[in-house]
């Protein structure tokens, strides 16, 4: 079968070996290049969110010859192996959905969450969703240390239509990731913000206390507004990829401006003396709970 001229694309959904790529208005089912697939590496070969170049075939399909270097990736280490596992490329931003109740909020999960943010220096918002079954200003107060730290916090119920307009203007032409666990809402969101999408939804789990996956693998879903939106897989549970122990505090934003005080260059933050860290969060300027989030991630990588 010929072959045109490689023509510029983005990655939109990757399933089983095969990507639909986006090209101009058209949906483009395609494979990589055999060479793409050799030789060695630690991570997903092309995945959705990559922008690539694509050789189209005479039955439209097409061969991507080329996978363009990624500015950003969000991914984490993938389970039971030691390999990076892509979960969008080249994200504009990325919202971070927790559940105010049903299931109750995993703050744990968002601060390695926001950590791969900052390591990869991509905009994070935070969407505290569900909003209609909690007190509104007992959640408010859950989630504004987030909001001092310089985090957007959108409050939002898609039962109510609560906060769903201000979350759907901040998505208007980025390419943007929900991300979060199971159960969180990630899904009837997103038909909150575009009916019609037609995303699965699914109850949480009265026995479990779990949500269950209504989306089986990362999507690029284009909106009406301009840009796309992924909705993720919900995510069970979350490591880090890459990150050494030394430079974690540099991707807390309340830890690093403090860490020049500390009486030692190589300090952990978790027991030395003359510890700025250890000294700030018992003066109270450091919230305890992301502190202990911080020495949680800080004893489990290794070095």
């Amino acid at each position: 079968m010929s072959e045109s001229p490689a023509l510029p694309g983005l990655i939109v959904r990757a399933q089983s070996g095969f990507f639909e790529v986006a090209i101009d208005e058209r949906r483009v089912v395609t494979q990589l290049r055999g060479k793409l697939k050799r030789g060695p590496r630690t991570g997903d070969a092309a995945a959705v969110g990559d922008r690539v170049r694509v050789s189209l075939l005479n039955d439209g399909t097409g061969i991507i010859e080329e996978v363009l270097p990624r500015e950003r990736v969000l991914s984490r280490q993938a389970p039971g192996r030691k390999a990076e596992q892509v979960i969008v490329a080249n994200p504009d931003q990325v919202v971070f959905i927790v559940a105010c109740a049903d299931p109750d909020p995993n703050f744990r999960m968002l601060d390695r969450l926001l950590v791969t943010a900052e390591r990869e220096q991509i905009p994070a918002r935070i969407c505290a969703n569900k909003i209609d079954l909690v007190v509104e200003r007992a959640a408010r107060a859950e989630f504004d240390e987030y909001a001092r730290l310089g985090y957007p916090v959108h409050y939002t119920s898609a039962v109510t239509g609560k906060g769903v307009k201000s979350l759907r203007k901040a998505l208007a032409g980025k390419i943007s990731v929900f991300a979060g666990p199971s159960g969180v809402g990630k899904s009837s969101l997103l038909n909150a913000i575009q009916p019609g999408l037609g995303l699965h939804t699914a109850e949480v789990s009265q026995v479990t206390g779990k949500g269950t996956h209504t989306t089986v693998v990362p999507e690029l879903l284009a909106l009406d507004i301009g840009g796309y939106v992924a909705d993720t897989p919900g995510l069970r549970a979350f490591a880090l990829w890459d990150i050494e122990p030394e430079e974690l505090d540099g991707y807390f934003p309340e830890l690093r401006e403090l860490v020049a005080d500390c009486a030692f260059n190589d300090c952990t933050h978790l027991h030395e003396p003359g510890c700025a860290v250890m000294a700030a969060v018992e003066r109270g300027l450091v919230s305890p709970e992301r502190y202990d989030s911080y020495c949680h991630i800080r004893l489990d990588t290794p070095d």
